[in-house]
């Protein structure tokens, strides 16, 4: 099954049971809004969720662009992305969590042949503000699924204070043989699907209200699910990175399959926030997108310098500006990224010399990093880069 197919799927499948589609919004979040990025398909829908009416109605589907800084560290592993799609549906104040989960269960293993054997389900088990989410239990133990009761795992929030609530995940087993253990207990068990149920909000001082109505939000990762449809060991070899591996390892051998996940992954999120309309800057959103680009630059230029973005083929750009449905002529893209890279190559020749004065021979402390940042414009991760060449 595609990509493409297991999109149109998860759409109908919803559209038959009365959700509306909505059109996924861009990387950039509403003005007003603190968040950098649109990190998942709740986000642009915080008013509705929080009592607001939705012109479409009370359930909503749709596939959104989402980009986390929170996991940048992880990519180049096999199941975390930068820039990513996540399918989501909502019941806006309609239907409650079991019935949510019930129909999740439903489409996994009837719509897409999911065999249920392979599920497992985790389940809020309570703290001492909220009671344990029995509806969710009962609901897994009808279906026969085993179930997992956990407190922190199992507790949603978009941060310390705002919209929150208990939730239910679904994992799939991919490892060989029969099913072993629980999700908490063996990274086998990979998360493929969490259903919020979005009762409360948390104010300042911790404590918690309900929300003007019950929601249910759930999301799941379109590559990752696409990944252990078509049986592969990576999202990375999903068919949404077909072009990817097949012009990236001839144009930069690089050794080691992390670091051709890096380059690809966060080369195709600088296309797709290039496409957003953000320019690298040193603060904000630019910087995000600078620091996606410098990264790629650094792994590049480890055994060949002369290694340049000005190689980047435009069949890439193309294919992701496509696959991100944006309008975006891929020449201007890759004229942002060439410029970026011109200024990083005078950053880093800059950085050689100032490090070379007798004041910075010797070891840095918290002042010299200070200084090299505010009088220089070096970051404390390009300073240290440059100390063990």
């Amino acid at each position: 099954m595609t990509t493409d197919e297991i999109v149109r799927r998860f759409v109908e499948y919803y559209e038959g049971r009365g959700h509306r589609r909505i059109t996924g919004s861009t990387l950039l979040p509403p003005p007003g809004d603190p968040v950098l990025f649109t990190t998942s398909g709740m986000h642009p829908l915080t008013p509705y969720l929080e009592g607001r009416p939705h012109p479409l109605g009370r359930r909503l589907v749709n596939v959104q662009r989402c980009l986390r800084t929170t996991d940048l560290d992880e990519v180049g592993d096999r199941t975390h992305l930068t820039v990513f799609e996540m399918l989501g549906s909502w019941s806006l104040g309609d239907y409650e969590g079991p019935q949510s989960l019930d129909w999740g269960y439903g489409l996994l293993t009837e719509g897409f042949g999911i065999d249920p054997r392979l599920l497992h389900a985790t389940v809020f088990g309570g703290d001492e503000q909220t009671g344990p989410d029995t509806g969710s239990l009962e609901l897994w133990q009808g279906l026969g699924v085993p179930v997992e009761l956990t407190v922190e795992d199992n507790w949603w929030s978009n941060g310390p204070t705002g919209p929150c609530g208990p939730d239910s995940e679904i994992f799939l087993w991919t490892g060989d043989g029969p099913p072993q253990s629980t999700p908490t207990g063996d990274e086998r068990w990979v998360e493929i699907w969490n259903h919020v149920m979005m009762r409360h909000r948390r104010l300042d001082d911790g404590s918690l209200v309900p929300l003007p109505q019950r929601n249910v939000d759930t999301g799941l990762g379109l590559e990752r699910l696409s990944s252990l449809l078509q049986g592969r060991r990576s999202v990375f070899d999903c068919d949404v990175f077909d072009p990817w591996r097949r012009l990236l390892p001839p144009l930069w051998p690089l050794g080691d399959d992390s670091s051709l996940r890096l380059v690809g992954d966060h080369l195709r999120s600088s296309v797709v926030v290039i496409g957003d309309g953000v320019r690298p800057s040193n603060t904000g959103r630019g910087y995000v997108l600078r620091r996606l680009v410098r990264r790629v630059l650094t792994v590049l230029w480890r055994e060949h310098p002369s290694r340049t973005l000005g190689d980047l083929p435009e069949e890439l750009v193309r294919h992701t500006l496509d696959r991100f449905r944006q309008d975006v002529d891929p020449g201007v893209v890759l004229g942002v990224l060439r410029e970026e890279e011109r200024r990083f190559v005078s950053l880093l020749e800059r950085g050689r010399r100032i490090l070379s004065r007798p004041r910075f021979r010797g070891p840095l402390g918290e002042e010299d990093f200070h200084h090299l940042h505010d009088t220089h414009g070096l970051p404390r991760e390009l300073v240290l880069s440059l100390r063990q060449e």
